[in-house]
């Protein structure tokens, strides 16, 4: 009975030893229904919870119209507002019917205000109807890698069609954050708006970054609608390491605000982001591999890493305990070219050598009769008269 309890008490440290091994802080409990935490470099998910569950992300649905706007607009085209653009409801930048507003302006009333009537007069601009533009929406997200998404209309305001996933939102912010000119807008905490009827100043309504800074947020997008619940979507930077936290259906402000920290937290606490330069020697089982392209991974803090190129183009990063950490497939793999040895004869022994000298005086006397042979008989066939 005793070496029984021995063996259970043993077997209970060895569990708890172990999970705190794998995790260097405790994994924060996180109330909102869905979340995600991307590293925007490596591509890497660092957390994830219902990531892929579809949900209604409200007026975080304006990510992905700010993005295609600035990538299929000219920025200074004037835009004319509709009477549908100026009836929409929820919050707006109060444009009237009829006003002719630059794209970019409209793009930042969007993204700064959260504007309903701009996104419309967007969707309007391009393809017509809300209708319309949430079709070609769809279509430019799943070129990103989207699986999850259907919008239906530019601004986010309540569909039950109108869904997404925390994995699919944190896969556009990271496509859109690679423009500047959508990383200018998404970090602006407060801009000058003039329009026909409205002077004002907007200012961002994600207080991570203006009331309550945290330190390292670069941009963000709040959303609510009562389906939805408190979404949210927030990029941060710190020591050359980004990271975009996705929350949704927060039962509160509260929740998702709350959330969003204990993930940057976690992120920036546990993980770094790597670089690989381009031209890198990397071993592989025969031979090594020199890297094509620059390559970003995540790998923990304070834990020294090694690589190794395996045969189907995947770079393979180990932790100091030989797990593997992450692998990341280099697409322009190619198989290190490897020299064909050039064919060189053998060199004649001393015994061959030797051969070869014999044979060669007899060689030559059998061709010499040879020949000879054959000049004595053309002479008698002559004087024979053949």
């Amino acid at each position: 009975m005793r070496k029984v309890l021995m063996v259970i008490v043993f077997i209970c440290l060895w569990q708890n030893w172990s999970y705190s091994k794998a995790n260097a802080s405790e994994i924060p409990v996180i109330n909102s229904g869905a979340a995600i935490v991307l590293d925007t470099k490596s591509g890497e998910v660092l957390f994830e919870k219902n990531a892929r569950e579809r949900k209604f992300p409200a007026s975080l649905t304006k990510i992905a119209t700010g993005i295609y706007a600035i990538e299929n607009g000219n920025l200074s085209d004037k835009v004319t507002v509709s009477e549908a653009a100026r009836e929409v409801d929820g919050t707006r930048v109060y444009l009237e019917p009829g006003e002719q507003v630059p794209l970019k302006q409209l793009i930042e009333g969007l993204l700064i205000n959260s504007g309903n009537d701009a996104g419309v007069a967007i969707a309007e601009h391009f393809d017509g109807s809300n209708e319309q533009f949430a079709k070609k929406l769809n279509e430019y997200v799943a070129r990103i890698g989207t699986q999850e998404t259907t919008f239906q209309n530019p601004h986010g305001l309540f569909d039950p069609n109108h869904q997404t996933s925390a994995r699919d939102l944190a896969l556009i912010t990271q496509y859109a954050l690679k423009n500047e000119e959508f990383r200018r807008i998404f970090g602006t905490k407060e801009l000058k708006w003039d329009s026909q009827t409205w002077h004002t100043t907007l200012f961002t309504h994600h207080k991570l970054m203006r009331e309550k800074p945290y330190d390292g947020v670069t941009g963000g997008k709040t959303g609510y609608v009562d389906e939805s619940g408190h979404t949210l979507v927030t990029s941060a930077e710190r020591a050359g390491t980004s990271i975009i936290v996705v929350t949704l259906e927060g039962a509160s402000q509260k929740d998702a605000y709350n959330d969003t920290k204990a993930l940057l937290d976690y992120a920036f606490e546990n993980f770094k982001t790597t670089l690989i330069p381009q031209g890198t020697t990397v071993p592989m089982d025969k031979g090594e591999y020199k890297t094509t392209r620059d390559v970003y991974f995540s790998q923990p803090v304070n834990q020294n890493v090694t690589m190794k190129m395996n045969a189907e183009g995947s770079l393979e990063i180990f932790g100091e305990d030989k797990n593997l950490i992450t692998s990341v497939k280099l697409e322009d793999f190619k198989q290190p070219i490897r020299k064909t040895a050039k064919m060189i004869p053998p060199k004649p022994s001393n015994e061959e050598k030797e051969d070869f000298k014999v044979l060669l005086p007899g060689t030559l006397i059998g061709i010499l009769a040879l020949i000879g042979a054959i000049i004595i008989g053309n002479r008698r066939r002559k004087s024979n008269g053949v």
